[in-house]
């Protein structure tokens, strides 16, 4: 278990602050994915991929849901004066800015769509789920050569088509075919 530790623990780290963004958190995710795999050893298939593929997934996993966790506690109400008394909402976009915001993410997916699998795989890899492009590359099985050119074909086809909604005022919504 130590020489796995010793193995692993940084690049653990590392994916883990990159997703957290605060060093406490990212140090809590990696000691509860090896507490877990130190509990119950027989969670790793070694049939299914490499251990240190499997413990970064289990890594990225639990960064995930600490976030989410962080991000509920910021959301839930905070006190609006010193009293404790009344309760308000801890300030946030605008219900316009949101709803910008809902429509842009709807152009996005719509555009990610469209695009060939491989390379929109690539994409949700590394931005949506925070994952290298190294990642990406154990996960998917193909060379990082092969990421990087995935990733850049992919982002090109994204700005072309995307590029009248880029362009545009932020409260602009016309976007293409409105």
């Amino acid at each position: 278990m130590a020489a796995l530790y010793d193995r692993y623990a940084r690049p653990s780290y590392s994916l883990a602050r990159r997703i957290c963004a605060d060093d406490g958190i990212a140090q809590d995710v990696v000691q509860e994915a090896f507490l877990a795999f130190w509990r119950d050893t027989s969670r790793f298939d070694s049939t299914k991929g490499s251990f240190g593929t499997w413990l970064l997934t289990l890594v990225h996993h639990k960064s995930v849901d600490a976030v989410r966790r962080e991000s509920a506690l910021r959301k839930r109400t905070v006190p609006a004066s010193g009293d404790g008394d009344e309760w308000s909402a801890p300030p946030g976009p605008g219900a316009d800015q949101a709803a910008i915001s809902a429509v842009f993410a709807e152009y996005v997916q719509d555009a990610l769509g469209r695009l060939p699998e491989e390379q929109r795989r690539a994409i949700v890899l590394a931005y949506y789920r925070g994952y290298t492009q190294r990642e990406v590359a154990a996960i998917t099985g193909v060379p990082l050569g092969t990421v990087k050119s995935r990733m850049f074909t992919g982002l090109q086809r994204l700005r072309g088509l995307l590029g009248p909604l880029l362009i545009e005022p932020a409260t602009g919504l016309s976007g293409p075919g409105r």
